[in-house]
């Protein structure tokens, strides 16, 4: 069997047996709340279970990176990728109970009670005892597109059953436009489609994640990925800017972190040099588009912007995987050797917020002299997850697609994170990083120390001056 073949059925090996694991011991509506990996090991079916998820993505994994730089074509890829998502589609949802809290919080704006206001217990939900006890009394950090169309699929299917089937659609629906779209956003950035198809939704994360969850990242992804592609084929194109914008603008609506891309897509929107001039010329549709879009969302929903402050409450998950809670929780921990009991994290992640604002600034000026303005957003994003105060498996899916897309071939860091993030999560959403404290967050904040000292390196390299320049010899061709 040749290699693509060998792949292609690896793969769907893989995701067969992650269907087989999220029916057995999945996000069920019955299963427990409170489980850990010793308690999963002694459930019902619990070293199957685990045996079926490792399994299950590290076969899924390894087809995955296996053919990274060997993708035979753009129909090969397509066909693939719709073969690894098919068993996730009929599949209990995998790795989060996050569905739940979307059906919970649709049921609360049918109602008539805003979300952002107050918690889904207030309804009190039909669902409430589905939802994890932590996030039952935070409000809904998601925009107001997504809680309209959360209200929308409770109202229609009344149904919990029903709203979890109608959310996957979705889901499937934003992974449809990304395969549309993503191709021609690669071609104008000079990247295969089929290796940025590949790289983008072949990835275990959206096989486990977006479809198996189901997550709203995928519609989000989706929609933002079609106002890139629109904005990086008609630049200079007032009209075509502004459908660009307003497509970014639906993708902030859905999950704000997309907001943090609006900057960028403004420079590629720029037809020639790029000037002052030319960023008001050709800029200002996309910002207007995307920033009127939010607005007008909002208000038509009858809602506030209290989707502001409901994206601090994922601060209330604690796990290494964010790198500011990693170094917080270090500190802690070399705090208590010496006898002193320090809560770090307050100032940690305050310290990485305030960091994220002055690094997006500054990559944005970076990317005025630079030809790659789309690359620099995707750079934006892994930014927008490094620093945040939780970082769960499939936030990587947002970089990991535009750079799909936008990265030069050689750089391939990214699919290395996404790759490791595809062990984090067992089938019923417990996350291993809560349970490996030690040694996980003295390792992540190692890797921060390493990867600052590696960028601060690099930057320097880059501002040495040519010593053949210097001594007045032409450089060598």
């Amino acid at each position: 069997m040749d290699q693509p073949r060998l792949t292609r059925w690896t793969g769907l090996a893989g995701s067969l047996l992650l269907a087989l694991a999220a029916w057995l011991g999945g996000a069920l509506r019955d299963s427990p709340l409170r489980t850990n990996p010793v308690k999963i090991w002694q459930g019902p079916n619990g070293p199957l279970v685990i045996a079926l998820w490792l399994v299950g993505t590290a076969l899924l994994a390894w087809a995955w990176w296996r053919l990274r730089d060997a993708v035979p074509s753009t129909r090969w890829a397509l066909v693939t990728i719709g073969l690894w998502l098919l068993p996730m589609l009929f599949a209990a949802p995998f790795g989060s109970r996050d569905v739940y809290a979307y059906a919970c919080q649709g049921a609360s704006y049918g109602a008539g009670i805003s979300p952002y206001e107050q918690g889904v217990s207030a309804l009190p939900c039909p669902w409430l005892d589905t939802i994890s006890f932590i996030w039952r009394d935070t409000p809904a950090p998601y925009g107001p597109l997504f809680v309209v169309i959360a209200g929308a699929v409770v109202k229609v299917t009344g149904s919990l059953t029903a709203s979890i089937v109608l959310f996957r659609v979705m889901a499937l629906a934003g992974v449809v436009l990304t395969a549309y779209a993503l191709p021609v956003l690669a071609r104008r950035c000079g990247v295969a489609p089929q290796r940025a198809l590949w790289l983008a939704l072949a990835c275990p994360l959206v096989v486990m994640h977006v479809v198996g969850g189901p997550h709203n990242d995928g519609l989000m992804v989706g929609v933002l990925v079609a106002g890139l592609a629109v904005v990086a084929s008609r630049p200079g194109r007032r009209w075509a800017l502004l459908g660009g914008g307003v497509l970014i603008g639906l993708a902030c609506a859905i999950k704000m972190t997309a907001v943090v891309v609006v900057p960028f897509a403004a420079l590629a929107a720029i037809a020639g040099p790029v000037g002052l001039r030319s960023l008001i010329r050709d800029g200002w549709p996309v910002v207007v588009g995307a920033v009127g879009t939010v607005v007008g969302v909002t208000y038509a929903a009858g809602l506030d912007f209290g989707w502001v402050g409901g994206l601090s409450e994922g601060g209330v998950a604690i796990a290494w995987t964010s790198p500011p809670t990693a170094v917080g929780q270090t500190v802690g921990m070399v705090a208590r050797l010496f006898g002193a009991h320090i809560d770090a994290l307050p100032v940690t992640r305050g310290i990485a917020v305030v960091l994220l604002a002055v690094l997006l600034v500054l990559l944005w000026f970076r990317a005025l002299r630079r030809p790659d303005p789309l690359y620099q957003a995707g750079i934006a994003l892994v930014l927008t997850v490094v620093l945040s105060p939780v970082v769960h498996p499939w936030y990587w899916v947002w970089p990991l697609t535009v750079l799909a897309a936008t990265a030069p071939v050689r750089h391939r860091w990214y699919v290395v994170v996404a790759l490791v993030a595809s062990f984090l999560i067992l089938p019923d959403g417990t996350g291993l990083a809560r349970y490996t404290k030690m040694p996980g967050a003295p390792l992540m904040t190692a890797l921060l120390i390493w990867v600052v000292v590696r960028l601060v390196r690099s930057a320097r390299a880059d501002r040495r001056p040519d010593p053949e320049l210097t001594a007045g010899r032409p450089a060598s061709p």
